[in-house]
């Protein structure tokens, strides 16, 4: 229900909102509800899509022609005075914009003209590529491109939020004294607690009923560090079987049978989902593999999505990865690579029910706690509010 408080109009501008698919399509349905749910109007910006919008209660969707070039820009700048109290909200994130990551011209106008609408508040999801000394010249111009444009985008906010920490050194060299708050994202997956449809998506996905999953879109990165650990962790369990949960699935499973021809009938895969079906596919597995190569960080939406389900979780320490993680006891953390380490912590919480049990709590209670989207409306509202 919506509260009775005075409301915030709000004009987010994003590089997709459903029905375009991605996490931060996800993400911004879930922020634009999550407003509208605490009295508050949204307006969306995004690029132009073949299928049709749903409509929402208290949120009105723009499509702009193009992929934010000059027709774009013009019709944004109509968006104009609608009222002087109106809060812009950018999600941020380079390749969303087009222009292969170097839309200059996007970052420009932000900067013109953010100031125009009262007040700006941007959400970096990424800020640069993270480009290295001898990787190709294509790369070094991306790279280029992407830190002026970080630069420009920062310099145009008013209240500039973070998706992990790992951000807030590279934006200090664009604006030393303004605050820089993390942010962590919210599950885009509502959860469906019914045991009785748990428990059919179990028997429908593993007559042994012994599920391991892994929710994701079966990256290239994360896909090679997968295909080891999957064969490895079967063969330690003859009983358990493999659930590829979202986008991609088919296709990598495919892959991983081609290598492991008699994983055949261990390894399934769902392909894209409905939300609820999803969130009953998560549910239905005793344990969630969600390895990435830069480490468990508060912007994976998978990862919040594992935690707001109350799996019992393997993953990864790396780079990115926040002290949080190692503090709150909810997941099992192993370094990257080491597939040794990822079979023996599976094989453990397989024989351990009740230590499966307590790492699920544990998630639930770390995701309440912490990630909730009720955090990032909160933050949010707080922000405009000041």
């Amino acid at each position: 229900m919506r509260s009775m408080n005075s409301g915030i109009t709000w004009r987010m501008i994003t590089g997709e909102y459903p029905p375009q698919t991605g996490g931060v399509s996800d993400y911004s349905r879930v922020v634009a509800q999550g407003l509208v749910a605490a009295g508050d109007t949204v307006h969306v910006y995004a690029p132009e899509f073949p299928d049709s919008d749903s409509p929402e209660d208290g949120i009105t969707i723009n499509r702009l022609p193009g992929h934010f070039g000059l027709r774009a820009l013009v019709q944004l700048s109509r968006m104009r005075g609608q009222r002087n109290d109106d809060r812009l909200l950018v999600q941020y994130v380079p390749h969303a914009f087009g222009f292969k990551a170097m839309n200059l011209p996007f970052c420009l106008w932000l900067f013109a003209n953010s100031r125009k609408f009262g007040a700006a508040t941007v959400m970096f999801h990424e800020v640069q590529l993270g480009i290295l000394a001898g990787d190709p010249a294509r790369y070094q111009l991306i790279d280029a491109a992407t830190r002026i444009m970080a630069s420009l985008a920062a310099r145009s906010a008013t209240c500039i939020f973070i998706a992990t920490p790992r951000w807030e050194p590279l934006l200090r060299r664009y604006v030393s004294e303004r605050p820089i708050v993390w942010m962590p994202v919210p599950s885009t997956i509502p959860v469906i607690d019914d045991r009785a449809r748990i428990a059919d998506a179990r028997h429908r996905w593993s007559a042994s009923g012994r599920l391991i999953g892994h929710f994701g879109t079966y990256s290239p990165s994360i896909g090679a560090m997968l295909r080891p650990i999957i064969p490895a962790v079967l063969a330690a369990d003859s009983s358990a079987s493999m659930l590829l949960i979202g986008a991609n699935s088919h296709t990598f499973r495919q892959l991983l049978i081609s290598e492991n021809p008699a994983l055949a009938n261990r390894i399934v895969a769902t392909g894209r989902l409905p939300l609820d079906e999803l969130s009953l596919a998560m549910s239905s597995c005793e344990i969630l593999l969600q390895p990435y190569p830069d480490g468990v960080t508060s912007r994976r939406t998978s990862m919040m999505a594992a935690l707001a389900h109350a799996r019992a979780i393997v993953t990864t320490s790396g780079l990115f990865t926040e002290p949080l993680w190692a503090r709150s006891g909810a997941l099992v953390m192993v370094e990257a690579g080491d597939t040794c380490a990822f079979v023996s912590a599976i094989k453990g919480l397989l024989e351990d029910p009740q230590r499966r049990c307590r790492y699920g709590n544990a998630a639930k209670a770390l995701y309440a706690n912490s990630f909730d989207v009720r955090h990032t409306i909160a933050a949010l509202r707080g922000a405009a509010c000041a």
